[in-house]
């Protein structure tokens, strides 16, 4: 069984950087390969991005994914610098980055429990898409139950790092009150974080798999490896 699984990942990573020519050699392979190879490559990618995010300062660090405040809240530099100095605050954008690098360790088990759940028949469609198409077919199909699994993980660790008091001492400061569209309630800024969590991880597996399908024999290399072991 082990080799069966191992080979067919295999298959699955060479396959992922060979398309369109891939359809037709997937095809041949025995079903049961077919399906944990590409399982496998999108577990792998899937790990590797959660792996990265939930390194310290991971989040904060990467302005592409970076958790920012709600609405025009995150504008209010001004006011901030303000809220810091006297001591309301204390670098409340780092904290929020924090929380979503704490889910992100704990979310492993979610994305695995979904990416268990892709058929052959999706397996045919990821491996024939586009770069990031097993990153975007997961979003597609599981994106928001994903983030329902999620959301209790972002507002564990908000909870931790005291963010909700942090965010309540903002909400008190009649300038930061008129701000229109803002909610600072402590839903509100779960689902803000949340979301903003979930659009991070899919761009980080999106790059893992680019990278699986742009090195599949270097991928493939370390499956082989595994065989004789």
């Amino acid at each position: 069984m082990r080799h069966g699984k191992t080979s067919g990942r295999i298959f699955a990573t060479i396959a992922l950087a060979t398309a369109p020519l891939a359809l037709v050699t997937f095809a041949a392979t025995p079903a049961a390969a077919q399906s944990s190879g590409v399982k496998g490559i999108l577990g792998d990618a899937s790990d590797n991005a959660l792996d990265k995010l939930s390194e310290p300062g991971a989040f904060y660090a990467d302005k592409a994914v970076r958790i920012l405040l709600p609405g025009p809240l995150q504008k209010a530099t001004s006011i901030l610098r303000f809220t810091s100095k006297a001591g309301l605050t204390k670098d409340i954008t780092k904290t929020l980055n924090d929380a979503a690098g704490k889910a992100a360790l704990e979310a492993k088990p979610v994305f695995r429990s979904a990416i268990d759940g892709l058929t052959l028949q999706d397996g045919v469609g990821i491996v024939t898409g586009g770069e990031a198409a097993g990153s975007d077919y997961l979003r597609r199909t599981s994106g928001e139950e994903l983030a329902v699994k999620v959301r209790p993980l972002v507002e564990k660790a908000l909870v931790e790092l005291g963010a909700y008091e942090q965010v309540e001492r903002l909400g008190s400061i009649s300038s930061l009150a008129k701000l229109g569209g803002t909610d600072l309630s402590r839903d509100g800024l779960t689902d803000s974080v949340t979301d903003q969590a979930m659009d991070g991880i899919f761009t980080y597996i999106g790059k893992e798999e680019a990278n699986f399908r742009s090195n599949p024999l270097d991928k493939g290399k370390k499956l082989f490896k595994g065989i004789f072991e």
